[in-house]
Order: structure tokens, then sequence, then C-alpha cells
């Protein structure tokens, strides 16, 4: 099943458009706490398009990324306020009760929480989205939050604008013959967060 190939595909249409800082920028911002597909797809063609702007274009990705992440904070912090209500009482007692566990765990195991940030922000596909919501919703601090995300996501983009100014075309063609295993990987590697979060627990 091609779910990432397909989607990769249309962000290379967007990333040779005339508008397509703009749609990095969208891309980029929307990707943080909602959109499956990573900012590198439309980055990659548009470093190798103008490679001497590429670190420019990967500071732009990151300045939206980071917007875009604490667009999900916020999300994640009053959707669970205002869905709360909507329980019935011994459902919002359950909810309240694991919220407050992830809080006495972020407190107890903080080196192991910007570890996991830090994990989350380099991986290309899903886990971020559930890391954006999640923080708002335990209330992780915002400086340790947003610098995790930055450092994260700073070290992705910053690594393929390097490679794209390096190696050129061929970075691109790594990227795009395995896309599919780049995609699933981060799958995998999201369940491994997971355990390894319960298993703190």
């Amino acid at each position: 099943m091609r779910l990432f190939g397909n989607l990769y595909a249309r962000a290379l249409v967007w990333a040779r458009a005339p508008r397509a800082v703009y749609y990095l920028c969208a891309l980029s911002f929307v990707e943080a706490f909602i959109f499956p597909v990573m900012p590198e797809v439309m980055l990659a063609p548009m470093m190798l398009g103008k490679r001497h702007k590429a670190f420019f274009f990967a500071n732009i990705s990151l300045l939206f990324s980071l917007l875009g992440a604490l667009v999900g904070y916020a999300l994640g912090h009053w959707a669970y306020e205002g869905i709360k209500p909507m329980f019935s009482a011994h459902m919002q007692q359950v909810i309240t009760v694991w919220v407050d566990t992830l809080r006495t765990d972020m407190n107890q195991h903080w080196l192991a929480m910007l570890g996991a940030l830090l994990l989350a922000a380099l991986q290309p596909v899903i886990p971020m989205k559930f890391v954006t919501w999640a923080a708002g919703i335990v209330g992780v601090p915002i400086l340790p939050f947003l610098s995790c995300v930055a450092l994260g996501r700073g070290k992705r983009v910053w690594l393929l604008a390097l490679l794209i100014r390096v190696f050129g075309e061929r970075a691109e063609q790594v990227l795009h013959k395995h896309i599919e295993w780049i995609g699933w990987a981060a799958l995998v590697l999201l369940a491994g967060l997971l355990g390894w979060w319960l298993w703190l627990r």
C-alpha cells in the first residue's frame, strides 16, 4: 500500500508551484498538529532548485513547524477541557486520573519526557501530532516543549539542507526511493515510544 508515496507525489507538485514558499509554510504549519505529510518532501526539491537558499528554506519550515506545534499544544489543552464535560461523571473521573498520572510521570521522569519529545520531533510522519496535543493536555512546560521541538525539527531540516548542498540530487533521490520505508518505520517507532512510556509507568 503506497500511502506515503502518493502523498509524496502530491507534495512534489506543490514544490514546483510559483507560490511554493507559501505552500511550504502552510504544510510545515499544519503538519505539526494534523497533516500526515512531512515538510521534507517539499523542502528537498525546493532546495535542489535553489541550493544557495537551502538553509533559508529549512529555517522557514522550522519556524512554521514551531507555530504549528503551539497550535497543537493549545488544541490539546482546550479540546481536553471542552470535551471533558460531555462525558459521564465516572468517565470524567477516569480521564482525570489518567491525565494526573501522566503529569506525575512527567514530573518524576522529566529527562525521559524531554527525550521522548526530542525523538518525536525527529520523526517524519505521525508522532508530532500526538506529542503536540498530548503536551497540551498534560501541561508540559511550554519552554522545554518548544526547545525540544526546535532541536528535533531543526536537526531534520538542517541535515537535509546540508545533504542537498553537499550531495545535490542524490540526496533527494534517496528520499524519494525510500519514502515508504521512512513513513512506516516512523509508525513502528511511534509504537515503540508508546511501549516505552507505558513501561516507565
